[in-house]
């Protein structure tokens, strides 16, 4: 992992940004406390597949019942 200050960043972002390609992880600092992650547009992302939760989810059996104490509003 590379953790630079911003004023390093500014100095040093084309190689920074290779890292970041490249797969390492380059860390953003303000006073030396981590702000923010240099990372590549897509990392860490998988496109969606629908039905990827079929079987994995359940439902209580009366959960599209009205609580008691809404009665009166219906």
């Amino acid at each position: 992992m590379t953790q630079v200050n911003i004023a390093e960043a500014k100095a040093r972002f084309s190689e920074l940004v290779k890292k970041a390609i490249s797969g390492e992880e380059v860390v953003i600092a303000r006073d030396n406390k981590p702000l923010l992650r240099l990372v590549p547009l897509g990392a860490g992302t998988k496109p969606r597949k629908p039905g990827g939760a079929i079987g994995r989810l359940r439902m209580a059996p009366d959960f599209d019942r009205t609580p008691a104490e809404f009665k009166e509003y219906l």
